[in-house]
């Protein structure tokens, strides 16, 4: 009863009410949250301390930022889900709030294309090497199976360019990255097509901020070729697999494209089917498949390919 009437008084305030439905629809900042209430920041801390103790929010640390958004499990968060269904979007104050919270996520849009302009050349000059990105993802869409997709973990999400595609598929998905440049240009492009289903978060793909057995689906999409060590990055995406969950791995097959790695960061230039399948059995992974994506056409030069493993069921003991 304490928990329950601690979630209740935690929501029986004006501001936080205001603040529960806009974090609803996207993860903010308090300098963002002071904009779109206009007022204080010590005000607004007080109010999300009160909410991240009631269970109703969570925080994640990015630097000198922190992100906050609804608790996605838990008592509090079934609670919250239906406090927000009983919400008038278009009522006041949440519609004026909607609106500078437009506000808000169109100067985000702006940093976030002002960087990706900046840097597009370096990658449009990678992509420009292997076969079509559609293609790619198409085979990932079809590797999961039809139907919709519970918990999908994309590690080293970048752009989050995997979130987008697996976001009509998906219950809920987050992206794991240790850059905030690459996040804020994710945080822009799933503002557009308003997928708060999905969200991101600063983290190291060695070791991520997310609980054993989340994930129906974990996804590596050209991340183990930047990486020292793409053997602990597999076990951690084993951690984070449920019982019949599947991890996709995309990256190169073995190349001699030294300018890769002078210029662009690429530690290892592609890698081998035995070592991918390796990496998985060690992790304790039954290895599936391999799609290649050969690289054809006038300076198409690299080789992708879709790896596809799955954690095994956990067998139950017979009963004598």
């Amino acid at each position: 009863m304490d928990e329950l009437l601690a979630v209740l008084k935690a929501l029986a305030e004006p501001t936080r009410l205001r603040l529960l439905v806009l974090l609803s629809r996207c993860e903010l900042t308090v300098t963002e949250l002071t904009h779109v209430l206009e007022q204080s920041q010590p005000r607004i801390s007080r109010h999300l301390r009160l909410l991240l103790e009631a269970g109703l929010l969570e925080r994640s640390p990015e630097g000198p930022w922190a992100f906050y958004r609804l608790a996605a499990n838990g008592k509090a968060a079934a609670i919250a889900e239906a406090v927000l269904k009983a919400v008038d979007p278009n009522g006041e104050p949440f519609a004026a709030d909607a609106r500078r919270l437009e506000a808000v996520r169109r100067r985000r849009a702006a940093q976030a294309a002002r960087y990706f302009r900046e840097n597009a050349a370096r990658w449009d000059r990678i992509r420009r090497l292997y076969a079509g990105e559609e293609t790619v993802e198409r085979a990932m869409l079809e590797a999961v199976g039809p139907g919709p997709v519970g918990v999908l973990v994309d590690l080293g999400t970048g752009t989050g360019r995997i979130l987008e595609v697996f976001a009509p598929r998906v219950e809920r998905a987050v992206g794991i990255d240790q850059s905030h440049e690459m996040l804020t240009i994710a945080r822009a492009k799933l503002d557009e097509i308003k997928a708060a289903h999905c969200q991101v978060r600063r983290g190291d793909v060695y070791n991520v901020p997310l609980p054993d057995a989340l994930a129906d689906v974990v996804t590596l999409h050209h991340v183990l070729h930047f990486l020292d060590d793409p053997a602990a990055a597999v076990r951690e995406a084993a951690r984070l697999l449920r019982p019949n969950g599947r991890l996709l791995i995309v990256d190169f097959a073995p190349h001699r494209l030294e300018f890769l790695r002078d210029h662009f960061q690429h530690r290892r230039l592609g890698f081998g089917d035995e070592e991918i399948v390796r990496w998985c059995e060690a992790a304790g992974l039954r290895f599936m498949q391999v799609r290649r994506f050969e690289a054809r056409g006038r300076g198409k030069k690299l080789t992708a390919c879709l790896w596809c493993a799955a954690k095994p069921a956990v067998r139950r003991r017979a009963v004598a």
